[in-house]
């Protein structure tokens, strides 16, 4: 039900306003007749507009002697950063194809963890190190609609095929001689990602988006103390929706 949910409301965006005609409907004496219901073509973004924007986030963790229910005496920092701007063309009105590029840095350091579910079972960890720096280039369409016949709120909804490269490293322990996991991962995912837009000039909107829901396929080869090697491949597909995933950004139109 929920695919079935999500795969009709992305159908519905992905209309253009200028897809709308008369609906049909049955009439009492068994004849079809067409009735109007007062929709009318509105075009939100002409033919000819280019496009360009961004979206940003920064997140930093400093936990100090932090206690989370069977956690305790967590110790440790990190930080994650990502930016990845983007740029398109409207072929038509209200559809517009173009390129996303994406750059996400993510670093943690954890000096001490404290895993205790009773007297027979108790986990101490220290020293835990991880770092992952991903890449990704994107290929997307977007189609817009104007809510009713306003040129200021408007839906669309965004396409994409996404190619990413990534590589990290997690260790463990102090003074000992061991080189830690190095890990590379390929994926390639189709998925859409619903929004809003609000222009607050002319020229600039200020857009609220989902994050990606779609099918991903993913290549993880991984390598410890320069030795042992193992890899791994999935296919996923996810059509939740995940509120924590919302995605704030500007967009300038010329």
């Amino acid at each position: 039900m929920k695919f079935l949910t999500l795969s009709l409301f992305a159908l519905v965006l992905t209309l253009p306003a200028w897809a709308s005609e008369p609906a049909v409907a049955d009439s009492v004496a068994g004849h079809r007749v067409r009735f109007d219901r007062g929709i009318r073509r509105s075009t939100f973004v002409p033919k000819g507009t280019w496009m360009g924007g961004g979206t940003f986030s920064f997140s930093d963790y400093d936990n100090d002697n932090l206690n989370i229910l069977v956690l305790k005496d967590i110790e440790g920092d990190g930080y994650s950063i990502s930016v990845s701007p983007y740029a398109g063309y409207f072929f038509r009105d209200d559809m517009m194809v173009g390129l996303r590029v994406g750059y996400t840095r993510s670093h943690f350091d954890l000096e001490s963890l404290d895993l205790n579910l009773g007297e027979d079972f108790h986990i101490s960890l220290d020293n835990l190190y991880w770092l992952e720096q991903t890449y990704e280039v994107s290929g997307i369409f977007r189609s817009y609609m104007a809510i009713g016949q306003s040129r200021v709120f408007g839906l669309f909804n965004e396409v994409r095929l996404t190619y990413g490269y990534s590589s990290g490293k997690n260790s463990t322990g102090s003074g000992t001689e061991y080189d830690g996991t190095y890990q590379k991962m390929h994926q390639v995912n189709l998925g859409i990602a619903p929004g809003v837009t609000a222009f607050v000039t002319n020229r600039a909107a200020v857009e609220v988006s989902l994050g990606v829901m779609g099918y991903g396929m993913k290549w993880v080869d991984q390598k410890t103390n320069q030795v042992e090697s193992g890899s791994k491949r999935s296919l996923t597909g996810n059509f939740k929706v995940n509120l924590f995933s919302v995605n704030i950004g500007m967009t300038f139109y010329l």
